[in-house]
């Protein structure tokens, strides 16, 4: 049976809407739709779906937990080659990005007194821009630990962190965040008053924090979610 809620993380997690994936795909916006709310069980475009969401059919039918596709996500394709480096300047399909030496908290860790350099590693501007438009020089990599945002993010999944959209416009998008001298991976959502931020865990076991103005400090949206083989 297709699981409507799996397709529905994924486009959150990667930032997608409905639309969007709709038209990646080649489809009606009303048959994501009816995916994501339950009132269709099935497509012939299931694979091309998966695809898209870099997950796997049998994930999205529920016959695993698995949500890589064959066994695993690669994380993200970088050329490292000296000849790569070099092309940087010259060749506008090339950009480097910071991989930063901290890994934001699932949970809670510090993020006080660490570096702010890290090794840049070089990507195709193209691959890139199928997770967000912002200026390059606002994205960069992190690793994620802990296992309060499962299965949405697990532990030493690596996380692109668009810190140039610090504004939630949408409810339940993930969002890097600071509290209390702390880095966080969390779905934010207003109170019912507007007083503060609801932080939502994926795990279910994980109870849900409220920040209140002043206490928190948005890092950046997590642009996207890339798993090790």
């Amino acid at each position: 049976m297709f699981r409507g809620d799996r397709l529905e993380e994924l486009l959150i997690a990667l930032g997608l809407s409905q639309s969007e994936l709709a038209r990646r795909v080649g489809v009606s916006q009303t048959v994501i739709y009816k995916l994501v709310s339950g009132q269709s069980q099935g497509s012939k475009y299931i694979h091309r779906i998966a695809s898209e969401l870099g997950t796997s059919a049998e994930y999205l039918m529920g016959e695993t937990d698995d949500s890589a596709p064959h066994g695993g996500v690669p994380t993200p394709p970088s050329a490292t080659s000296k000849a790569a480096v070099k092309g940087v300047g010259e060749a506008s399909d090339l950009v480097e990005l910071h991989e930063f030496d901290v890994s934001f908290g699932l949970g809670l860790s510090f993020i006080h007194d660490v570096p702010v350099t890290g090794k840049k590693r070089v990507f195709s501007r193209a691959w890139v821009r199928q997770f967000t438009e912002s200026p390059m020089e606002y994205l960069f990599f992190a690793t994620g630990s802990g296992d309060s945002m499962m299965p949405t993010i697990l532990d030493s999944d690596v996380v692109l962190i668009d810190s140039y959209d610090r504004t939630p416009r949408f409810a339940d998008k993930l969002w890097a965040i600071e509290i209390g001298g702390m880095g966080s991976i969390k779905r934010l959502r207003p109170t019912k008053d507007g007083s503060g931020m609801i932080l939502i865990s994926s795990n279910p076991e994980v109870p849900d924090d409220v920040a209140y103005d002043g206490e928190m400090q948005i890092i950046g949206r997590v642009a996207g979610i890339f798993r090790k083989t």
